[in-house]
């Protein structure tokens, strides 16, 4: 689309001065008269303004004369068609022969785009010579055409895109139209067939009219009983349309039922210029139907022989109920209408007719008779089978565990009937309850075993790490222990004889003989008793400083690890973080600067050790995070009943993905190598197991904070 202009004063300048100055001019009040007597829209120029233009020209632009008359002849062009306008009209004062017609887009006053086809003529005047432009204006036309081609390609697209094989003639026979579905169905592409006028081929192997030719010949009536017999008929929902069906052996693997509907296209006037047919495979409910026939053919002698069948059934239903080793029983409405011999022998029955009991004597209760029925009813009703084991009476009074199996013969009316299965399972039930009981000692006795090796593994486990702690606290604190004495006995040691030492150098030498005097004082230079003086004091102080620090970290590998205090107990955070802190020191003092913001913390309800773990990961885990010199920031805080230690650095950050992964077990950002990425999914395990929770906050480049979120009554408060 081009760009499109609302032509004005300062324009129309610009544009004069580029293409030339005008040639002002005047028409006489008969050519005024005569232009504005004709109802095309008509335009007089001299090459440069436009000297005139009539009233239709005006109402077409949308301009009063004299705007028009201040705008070069060219102004109202869109900035596409100006340099062809100011050329025709250049073309029509310098040549004598009429011109062809140009078509250009309009700008009218309110923005609006005319399509305009343009004739220029030229006119010899007494002023000189001009041209005369008359517009027919083509908007409303295009917009005709635009829409019928539009509308052509959408029932194009209708009638490509339709997924029923569907293909169209003209008045002439010609196919003009054979869609994807139609080509899929017959095997035969729209290359093959569009243009022809033989639209049989793909359908017979002779040449014969098809139902879409007769249509448009209008010969439907008289070849129908040759071509169609009664395969043929008006179609019940399509005026004017007609319906057949038949089989085309060459369609498929094994041959196609078609089902095809044809119908007229009519012109404007009604005429028949083409007809369209519509082919549905129905293949699948021919097959059906056949099925069909054979089934209710197969059902008929299965009726018969069915029959026969039924009646031996019965006898012999009629006997296994009888000899059968379960008691059967029906019962309607409270009583007892039929039973076997199994039954009478389980409920200790004499020869007593069964139809005369009632049900409810075989029960210790007319309440547990009840509740039975309770249980029973919205089983049964819904067409289920019922399975439930009681405790019932025999008719001599016996109490025996009996499972019954119940299922009613009409679930819409539970009183028409219900046959009961019953099985005497008094023995099993005893069995049951001995073994039952016998799993649930030995149950007992295996959770008291697990839970007495648990202790015991875990007594192993403590004694084990106290032993490590016990010896390696020895071990350090025993050279600590004499290096310490033995710095407290060289600082009383050198004391006196730092003072010695200085009194002998005030005292007068003059009358020892001189080779002791030149001794003396080789001895005092090498010695530089001076600078001993100064320096031995602080060498005894750094080295008390140094013992403190052993003892220090001594202390904090033992706050560390809590080898004494592996129970739940109620810690100090901020100890806890410190003495990590310390432990990881040596790893991490060449990567960050560590800074801690510790906060008044509540004693926490916790495992000291592990959660002394999880700090250790995520500092450790921040220091890798850091390519060279950077920050770590910690800082506890309480909010309400919880307490927050975050763990910030400011390394290379996380990714989305890197985040969503990070707690996964076995996932490591680190080479290979370098990581089990263990750290951080134990650390989740951790802190869950405490009740609390880990967030998350990091983006690429700009570093990582991790905050652990801990109950302070511990998790089952």
């Amino acid at each position: 689309m081009q760009a499109h202009h609302t032509p004005d004063v300062s324009s129309a300048t610009s544009k004069l001065a580029a293409f030339g100055a005008p040639r002002t001019r005047e028409l006489d009040d008969l050519q005024r008269q005569a232009l504005d007597a004709v109802s095309a829209p008509l335009l007089v120029h001299g090459g440069g303004l436009i000297i005139y233009a009539n009233p239709a020209m005006l109402r077409l632009l949308g301009y009063d004369l004299e705007q028009l008359q201040s705008l070069p002849h060219y102004a109202w062009a869109n900035d596409a068609d100006v340099e062809n306008l100011k050329a025709y009209g250049e073309r029509c004062l310098q040549q004598e022969d009429a011109l062809p017609t140009l078509e250009c887009e309009a700008m009218t006053a309110t923005g609006a785009v005319r399509f305009l086809e343009i004739t220029a003529r030229g006119l010899v005047t007494a002023q000189g010579k001009l041209v005369l432009l008359s517009c027919q204006d083509l908007s409303d036309m295009r917009h005709v055409q635009m829409s019928l081609l539009e509308v052509g390609q959408v029932m194009h697209q209708i009638l490509e895109n339709n997924p029923v094989p569907t293909f169209v003639i003209d008045k002439n026979h010609r196919i003009t139209h054979w869609n994807g579905a139609c080509a899929q169905l017959t095997g035969v592409a729209a290359s093959d067939v569009v243009g022809s006028t033989e639209a049989w081929k793909p359908f017979y192997a002779e040449a014969r009219p098809l139902l879409v030719d007769l249509i448009v010949e209008g010969s439907v009536a008289e070849a129908r009983e040759r071509l169609y017999g009664d395969n043929l008929r008006a179609s019940s929902l399509v005026l004017r349309a007609y319906e057949t069906e038949d089989f085309f052996p060459q369609f498929g693997e094994a041959g196609r039922w078609i089902f095809c509907t044809a119908a007229p296209l009519y012109d404007m006037q009604g005429k028949v210029v083409g007809a369209i047919a519509t082919l549905l495979d129905v293949t699948e409910r021919h097959l059906a139907e056949e099925q069909l026939r054979q089934h209710q053919a197969e059902l008929e002698r299965t009726v018969v022989e069915r029959t026969a069948e039924l009646s031996r059934s019965h006898r012999e239903l009629a006997a296994f109920m009888e000899n059968a080793s379960v008691g059967i029983l029906y019962s309607s409405r409270h009583k007892i209408i039929r039973s076997n011999k199994k039954f009478a022998e389980i409920f200790e029955l004499d020869a007593s007719d069964p139809a005369e009991l009632l049900a409810t004597q075989f029960f210790s209760s007319p309440q547990a008779y009840q509740e039975l029925l309770t249980i029973a009813a919205p089983v049964l009703s819904k067409g289920q089978s019922l399975i439930h084991e009681m405790e019932m009476l025999t008719a001599s009074g016996n109490r025996i565990w009996v499972q019954l199996i119940a299922y009613p013969a009409n679930p819409a009316d539970l009183h028409s009937g219900v046959w009961w299965l019953l099985q005497d399972r008094s023995e099993v039930t005893r069995a049951q309850r001995e073994l039952v009981n016998n799993y649930r000692d030995i149950k007992q006795a295996h959770a008291r075993l697990e839970e007495a090796q648990n202790q015991l593994l875990q007594s192993e486990k403590m004694a084990s790490i106290g032993q490590l702690a016990a010896g390696v606290a020895h071990e350090i604190n025993n050279p600590v222990g004499f290096v310490s004495s033995n710095l407290g006995t060289l600082r009383r040691y050198v004391e006196p004889l730092l003072q010695l030492v200085t009194l002998y150098s005030g005292m007068d030498f003059s009358a020892q003989p001189a080779a002791r005097l030149a001794q003396i004082k080789a001895l005092a230079e090498q010695a530089d008793l001076e600078f001993i003086h100064e320096d031995l004091p602080q060498l005894l102080k750094e080295s008390d400083e140094g013992l403190s620090r052993v003892k220090k970290i001594v202390q904090d590998l033992k706050d560390f690890s809590r080898v004494d205090q592996a129970d739940w107990q109620e810690a100090d955070l901020n100890q806890g973080l410190a003495s990590t802190l310390n432990v990881v020191r040596h790893e991490i003092k060449y990567q960050a600067e560590v800074t801690c913001n510790f906060g008044r913390l509540p004693l926490v309800r916790c495992l000291a050790g592990q959660l002394n773990q999880v700090f250790m990961n995520l500092i450790i885990n921040a220091a890798h995070a850091i390519a060279q010199r950077g920050e770590i920031k910690l800082s506890t805080e309480q909010v309400d009943d919880h307490v927050c230690v975050s763990v910030q650095d400011n390394g290379c950050g996380m990714s989305a993905e890197v985040q969503r992964r990070i707690f996964d077990p076995f996932f490591t950002t680190k080479p290979v190598g370098q990581g089990t990425g263990l750290g951080l999914s134990l650390s989740f395990s951790i802190v869950k197991k405490h009740g609390g929770r880990i967030e998350l906050i990091s983006s690429p480049g700009a570093g990582s904070c991790f905050k652990v979120w801990l109950p302070v009554r511990g998790p089952n408060a």
